[in-house]
C-alpha cells in the first residue's frame, strides 16, 4: 500500500504556535533510544517550573512493549533524564530531555549505551577525551526514493555532488539549513555541514565533544534532523549503504585525541593509540553500528572511499584507511586522529567507549 504524507499546515499552526503560554506550564519532550539501538522515541509532559538540570526533572515511565524493550506483561520502563536542551519547536521556556532507559528492575535496558559509556569516561577523564562525529544521512520521499532522483532511473554518476551547488546538484537544502539552524538554538555543538557524495546523502559535523557529551549532542542532533524533516514531509535515512551499486555508502567517522595527543609532539601519542588500535579490529567494527558489523559489510567494502571491513589500516590523508591521520595533523606533530570505521547509524556511546577503552584504559 502506499501512503501519502500529510504535510502540517504552517499558517494554520501559527495560530496555536502564537498562543499565550503560562509560566507555571512548561513543556518537557523525553527523548530516548528505542530497542533496535538505533530508533528515537519521545513524549512530552507539562513541568510547573523551569528545570534546570537532568535531576529537575522527575523520572517517568513508559510502555515498553511498544517500542521493543519489554514484553507485555511487564511493560513498564523507566526513563531517566540526562542531558538538557532548548526546543527548537516550541521555543519559550521548553526543554528537550535526553533520557536513559532502565527496566522494571532499575538496571539499565540493553540499549542503554549512555551508562556503561559515562563510567568509562569518568575512569578516563583524566585523559581529557576530545570527540567529534560527522554524521552522515540521505533524505527519500515518502515512497523511500532518494529525494530529488528520477523515479525510473538515476542520476548522473557521482562527482559534482560534493559539497555541491545548484539544483541540479544537491537535494534538500532546505532540511539541512533548517537543521542547523535548530541545533544552533538547542545548543547542540554542531560544527559545520555540507553536501555529500551520493545526491541526497549530506553530512553534519558535532563537537568537539568532551568524554559523555558526545554522545549525548549526536543524539539529540540526530531527534532534531527527523523533526525537522517531517515538517518537510521528507524522510532521513542512517543507513550505511542506502543504494547498492556505484554509489557512496553513508558513515559517522569519529575524530578522537586525547589532551596527550594534542600537545607538542602528540604525533607519538597518535600512532600509540593506532597500534592498540590495530589489535582490538573485530571487537570495533561490533561496536561501530547496532548490528555488530553486519550493517557495515554492506559499507565497508574497500571502494567508495572506505577500507575493508576484513583488515585494519592506517594512513595519512588516506580515505580508504581504518584510521585516516590528517595531512595537517602530520605537518603539525599534533593533533587528533579519524576512526572512518563506525556506520552511520552507529551508537556514538559505543563508538567512543571503546576507543577510550582500547587507548587510554588499555582493556
Amino acid at each position: 500500500m502506499t501512503h501519502a504524507t500529510i504535510p502540517g499546515d504552517k499558517q494554520l499552526m501559527e495560530k496555536y504556535m502564537g498562543l499565550q503560554q503560562p509560566n507555571d506550564g512548561i513543556m518537557c519532550e523525553y527523548i530516548w533510544i528505542d530497542g533496535t539501538g538505533e530508533g528515537i522515541r519521545s513524549k512530552c509532559r507539562t513541568l510547573n517550573e523551569e528545570p534546570q538540570k537532568p535531576t529537575d526533572f522527575p523520572i517517568w515511565n513508559f510502555d515498553g512493549s511498544s517500542t521493543y524493550q519489554a514484553e507485555g506483561s511487564n511493560s513498564d520502563m523507566y526513563l531517566y533524564p540526562c542531558a538538557i536542551f532548548k526546543d527548537p519547536f516550541r521555543g519559550g521556556k521548553n526543554k528537550l530531555v535526553l533520557c536513559e532507559v532502565f527496566k522494571y528492575n532499575k538496571t539499565p535496558a540493553e540499549t542503554n549505551r549512555r551508562k556503561p559509556c559515562n563510567e568509562v569516561m569518568e575512569r578516563a577523564k583524566a585523559s581529557i577525551p576530545w570527540f567529534g562525529i560527522e554524521q552522515e544521512y540521505s533524505l527519500l520521499d515518502y515512497d523511500g526514493h532518494p529525494l530529488g532522483w528520477p523515479k525510473n532511473g538515476f542520476p548522473g554518476p557521482q562527482g559534482p555532488y560534493h559539497c555541491g551547488v545548484g539544483a541540479n546538484r544537491v537535494y534538500g537544502r532546505d532540511v539541512q539549513e533548517a537543521h542547523y539552524r535548530a541545533c544552533l538554538y538547542a545548543g547542540v555543538k554542531i560544527a559545520g555541514c555540507n553536501a555529500e557524495t551520493m545526491p541526497a546523502q549530506w553530512e553534519f559535523q558535532v563537537g568537539p565533544c568532551e568524554g559523555i557529551t558526545m554522545g549525548d549532542h549526536l543524539w539529540i542532533a540526530r531527534y532534531i534532523l527527523h523533526r525537522v524533516a517531517e515538517d518537510f514531509g521528507i524522510v532521513v535515512t542512517l543507513d550505511p549503504k542506502p543504494m547498492e551499486g556505484d554509489w557512496n555508502g553513508a558513515g559517522a567517522h569519529c575524530n578522537y585525541s586525547t589532551e596527550a595527543m594534542r600537545k607538542d609532539g602528540g604525533v607519538k601519542e597518535i600512532e600509540k593509540a593506532i597500534e592498540k588500535l590495530s589489535k582490538h579490529h573485530v571487537r570495533h567494527i561490533k561496536a561501530y553500528d547496532p548490528n555488530k558489523g553486519k550493517d557495515n559489510e554492506r559499507r565497508l567494502t574497500g571502494h567508495h572511499e572506505t577500507s575493508s571491513i576484513h583488515d585494519f589500516s592506517a594512513g595519512v590523508a588516506n580515505r580508504g584507511s581504518s584510521i585516516r591521520i590528517p595531512r595537517q595533523v602530520a605537518e603539525d606533530g599534533k593533533g587528533y586522529l579519524e576512526d572512518r570505521r563506525p556506520s552511520s547509524n552507529c551508537d556514538p556511546y559505543s563508538v567512543t567507549e571503546v576507543l577510550v577503552r582500547t587507548t587510554v584504559l588499555d582493556e
